[in-house]
């Protein structure tokens, strides 16, 4: 009986995981692979590139918003459903024309349905782990960005500089990650009492996690932003831009194996400064060395954590919050994320226009460096005061580090 639930669980999770595969890894991170064709078509500056990042990230925010508010109305399961259904419609109107206002205005909406995807379905994971006491589904539905990151490898440098027709593709992916998802967006929970909000300041027990949550949003993002453009600055081949974006999204496939049981087992918010740390290690890779081998340990090491990230910060929130709270917190946490992600490439794209691509890695390896001590000082002082802590369903540690 056991086996049967967790096998149900499984799957359910690995259809959910096309949520993030949509939301993130081809309405968001394709982007990234995208902006070398579109900045020589469109005579854009790296500044301009932020920009049309910042307003994905503006979206989100409005999306992180408002998703209570729709929750409310429509219900988990329909959220996530809808959200999915307009980021299919966003992305082929990404692909209609050139005008800037268009093209800002079309990855504003894709952020802020990627934000109802993001939300509901972390939500529908987090309590597919308690139904079967495990922190799996949550590091799966996460890892679902790996597959959308790796569809956009293999894809869109086979289309050279027709980028038009490569977000037409991607919209036509989301659209069938849409259908697949819809019937694993599914809860019994969807009563008064659990669309309640978590009172009125659901990220005060974990105020320090939130920090450095924000710094984390404003420093990876970056990374993969520009990373495309890191390469063709220097020349790079199709074929190895391809092959190193590839590369980065199978990591993030396999982020669950590495990760699931730190962040189900270790206390309080040890395996988030874990994450932390070695994203900022492997973001300062490439400033190092630009050889080949280089690059692509570093992008191994950006993937194989980047998404584990927002997995322990669901992980801490589960543990921390009653049921009733993950929707608010979810959203207050992704109103942190969005704001963080939103500012990063603008700002990291102004100075990266008066240095060079340089400084877009070394952002993300600042930033999310000094997010790691934040978290390791927050761990350190939640365990050198706190009484003994008590596991919850799935070995999560009850902490507000």
């Amino acid at each position: 009986m056991r086996q049967a639930l967790v096998r149900q669980a499984r799957w359910q999770a690995l259809r959910l995981a096309l949520g993030t595969a949509s939301a993130l890894g081809l309405a968001r991170f394709a982007f990234g692979l995208l902006l070398p064709a579109m900045r020589d078509d469109l005579h854009w500056s790296l500044a301009d590139a932020g920009t049309m990042s910042a307003a994905n990230g503006l979206g989100y925010l409005l999306g992180a918003l408002a998703t209570p508010v729709v929750r409310r109305r429509l219900g988990t399961a329909a959220t996530f459903r809808w959200g999915m259904v307009l980021t299919a419609m966003a992305l082929a109107a990404t692909a209609v024309g050139g005008d800037h206002l268009a093209l800002l205005t079309a990855r504003a909406v894709a952020g802020a349905a990627g934000a109802l995807v993001f939300v509901t379905g972390g939500v529908i994971a987090a309590r597919i782990a308690t139904g079967i006491s495990s922190g799996m589904p949550i590091a799966v539905y996460f890892a679902g960005t790996g597959l959308g990151i790796v569809f956009g490898g293999v894809t869109i440098p086979t289309l050279g500089d027709r980028w038009q027709l490569a977000w037409a593709c991607l919209s036509v992916a989301a659209g069938l990650a849409a259908l697949v998802s819809w019937s694993a967006a599914r809860t019994d929970e969807d009563t008064p009492a659990s669309a309640a909000p978590a009172g009125r300041r659901p990220v005060r027990p974990l105020r320090r996690t939130a920090l450095a949550y924000l710094l984390f949003a404003a420093g990876y993002i970056t990374y993969i932003t520009f990373l495309s453009a890191y390469l063709a600055d220097r020349d790079a081949p199709v074929s190895r831009v391809a092959f190193t974006w590839t590369v980065l999204g199978l990591a993030v496939m396999a982020a669950p194996f590495l990760w699931s049981r730190p962040i189900t087992h270790w206390p309080g918010s040890r395996a988030l400064a874990a994450l932390l740390a070695i994203l900022a290690g492997g973001a300062a890779l490439p400033l190092m060395s630009p050889a080949e081998p280089v690059i692509l340990a570093s992008a191994i090491l950006y993937g194989a954590t980047f998404m584990g990230v927002p997995a322990a910060v669901t992980a801490l929130i589960k543990a921390t919050i009653p049921p009733a709270g993950w929707t608010a917190a979810l959203a207050a946490f992704t109103t942190l994320f969005a704001a963080g992600q939103t500012a990063g490439p603008w700002l990291a794209g102004l100075l990266a226009d008066h240095t060079s691509t340089d400084a877009t890695l070394a952002w993300t390896a600042i930033l999310c460096a000094a997010a790691a001590l934040i978290a390791t000082i927050g761990a350190r002082s939640r365990l050198s005061t706190a009484p003994p802590t008590t596991p919850l369903p799935g070995g999560v540690i009850e902490t507000d580090a």
